[in-house]
């Protein structure tokens, strides 16, 4: 049974920090990406950051560039999401989520994504 759990969410200032975690369990794909998404209210999902399991790839959609990083910690089976310099805009729900990686990349739709955490919420106020 595959599982992704996040964890990390919570109430920070504009200009604060946090890290989030994906726990994953139960995958069984050779290669596959792991991609963070967030949405807020009324909007759509959409893809933030997403990473390869083998060859480290990374990605980042233009709004977070600069401040956030992806990265993995296969020992733990834990990727993580470290949000720096958060603005207001940054709030929402943040999920991770699990895809097949075939060689297309990034993977930024949540279509192209089969399994999914619950989410972590991030509030981002002063």
């Amino acid at each position: 049974q595959v599982q992704l759990v996040e964890s990390g969410g919570g109430l920070v200032q504009p200009g604060g920090s946090l890290r989030l975690s994906c726990a994953v369990s139960g995958l069984t794909w050779d290669t596959y990406a792991i991609g963070w998404f967030r949405q807020a209210p009324g909007t759509e999902r959409e893809g933030v950051s997403c990473i390869t399991s083998t060859d480290d790839r990374t990605a980042y959609t233009d709004s977070v560039k600069g401040r956030f990083t992806i990265s993995r910690d296969d020992a733990k089976n834990t990727v993580y999401l470290q949000m720096n310099s958060l603005k207001p805009e940054d709030t929402g729900l943040y999920y991770c989520a699990a895809a097949f990686f075939g060689g297309s990349w990034p993977l930024w739709w949540a279509y192209e994504y089969t399994y999914w955490g619950q989410g972590t919420q991030v509030t981002v106020s002063s």
